[in-house]
């Protein structure tokens, strides 16, 4: 079974991507796991101009510090009404 780490702690989002992909793929094709499922690391700053370039940041230093493939978001508010604000 291939491992694919999820660079996150929050288990509901571990759990919605694990049955996403067992849909997809078929059961236990992948086995996702967490932050809370590898060694500790010290996490980069988030400082990506986009949500998209954090996401990547965060992607990419999961892999090296892993060697698992990896995947990783970044999300937070941008509201129109306030210039975007507060954005990434």
């Amino acid at each position: 079974m291939n491992k694919v780490l999820l660079a996150t702690r929050n288990q509901k989002k571990l759990i919605e991507l694990q049955r996403i992909l067992d849909g997809a793929l078929g059961a236990h094709r992948v086995a996702l796991i967490g932050l809370d499922d590898v060694d500790a690391y010290p996490e980069l700053p988030e400082t990506g101009l986009t949500f998209g370039e954090n996401a990547l940041i965060k992607a990419r230093e999961g892999c090296r510090r892993t060697g698992l493939p990896t995947i990783a978001d970044d999300s937070g508010l941008a509201v129109d009404a306030l210039n975007g604000m507060p954005g990434v």
